[in-house]
């Protein structure tokens, strides 16, 4: 007799693209090599070849019929596999930062129950002006994760059910207003070291100009602030 115990969580991986034409490919083909999970890949209404790229790779793509950046393609993922029966979903970037030689240290805490999400962190990887802002957001937040940025991060089914909610879709990006909201809900989340690259092609979608990271720094600084209260006293419940 098979236990539910027993039985093996399904696993799915997400990768939010977009006009990421020349690197999703490679990214697809190296996370094959280490597993046989199911990829979904969002193209977030890209304007060049990334889903056709992506799909004969091999991964099932969901695109977009408008753009709704980096979290709302990723919560459409997340969605998606809630909706197909999925258990645990990794969730990283098309732009090959991200090993997926990391993916099993990732994954362990959360398969083992010990953590409802694990985050891939690589403090190492960023210029002290990006580890600036993120003092600066972690101090109005009361997040204590190490990468707050990071988006190479694995979520079990109740952090799933969390980001599936209508409330977690007016989130802009997929870094503190997601944390917040998981923190928000007594979920426990996990640091684990990863090793990072650069990327393949092309630059970030935040990181690319001073007049985005002026917008995103500020949208970030004021969620933070205005979530910190409900954050402590969700600590203080834990």
């Amino acid at each position: 007799m098979t236990t539910r115990a027993s039985v093996s969580p399904r696993v799915g991986v997400i990768i939010p693209a977009l006009n990421e034409a020349a690197s999703i490919g490679k990214v697809i083909s190296t996370l094959r090599a280490q597993c046989d999970y199911p990829i979904v890949v969002v193209d977030d209404y890209s304007s060049d070849d990334t889903g056709d790229v992506a799909s004969q790779a091999g991964a099932l793509v969901l695109p977009l019929a408008t753009r709704l950046g980096a979290w709302g393609a990723t919560q459409t993922g997340i969605r998606y596999l809630l909706q197909q029966g999925f258990d645990i979903v990794v969730t990283l970037d098309a732009d090959g930062q991200h090993e997926p030689d990391a993916l099993p240290t990732l994954l362990e805490s959360v398969i083992k129950g010990s953590a409802d999400v694990a985050i891939g962190t690589c403090p190492g990887r960023v210029s002290r002006l990006r580890l600036l802002a993120w003092m600066m957001m972690k101090t109005t937040s009361g997040l204590r994760m190490e990468d707050i940025t990071s988006g190479f991060r694995v979520y079990n089914r109740r952090a799933m059910e969390v980001l599936a909610d209508a409330r977690a879709t007016l989130l802009d990006y997929q870094d503190v207003g997601v944390l917040l909201r998981l923190q928000a809900a007594g979920l426990k989340l996990l640091d684990v070291p990863v090793q990072m690259g650069d990327r393949c092609e092309g630059s970030s979608r935040v990181f690319h100009s001073w007049l985005v990271v002026s917008r995103y720094m500020l949208q970030t600084l004021v969620l933070g602030l205005s979530k910190r209260r409900l954050s402590a006293r969700m600590e203080s419940k834990t």
